[in-house]
């Protein structure tokens, strides 16, 4: 069988210059804190994919705002070679708790972050840049 990336989504919500972000429940990077989002099921198009994993992870609903980035560096996850596709989201209603893989769900100030998994640091200056905050 050939092996092929596998295409997963992270969410950024930044509302009142605060970030949700989940802290993570199991490996890798099991404590760390990190974008909500995961892997897009067969069927399903990356943008109800990320909105679907935001509020499993979260308890928050959102939609989609803009696509943010293409995140495909082979080595951004320990798993294998993950392609993460960011959105920008729009807050709709909700408060955070954690569900499904994530630990616990909250707001950071985003002067104040604590240690990230994954390439999440860079998504999120990134979306910082674009968002001008």
């Amino acid at each position: 069988m050939t092996k092929r990336p596998m295409i997963a989504v992270d969410g950024v919500l930044i509302r009142d210059r605060k970030i949700l972000l989940v802290r993570r429940g199991k490996d890798p990077f099991k404590g760390y804190y990190a974008l909500p989002g995961g892997f897009v099921e067969y069927g399903e198009t990356v943008e109800n994919a990320v909105v679907r994993e935001v509020l499993e992870e979260t308890g928050i609903k959102t939609r989609v705002k803009e696509l943010l980035g293409v995140y495909s560096d082979p080595n951004r996850d320990p798993r294998g070679h993950v392609i993460s596709i960011a959105f920008l989201l729009e807050y709709v209603e909700g408060e955070p708790r954690g569900g499904d893989d994530a630990e616990k769900a909250q707001w950071f100030d985003l002067e104040d972050l604590p240690n990230l998994a994954f390439d999440h640091d860079k998504i999120i200056r990134d979306a910082r840049r674009r968002l001008g905050v």
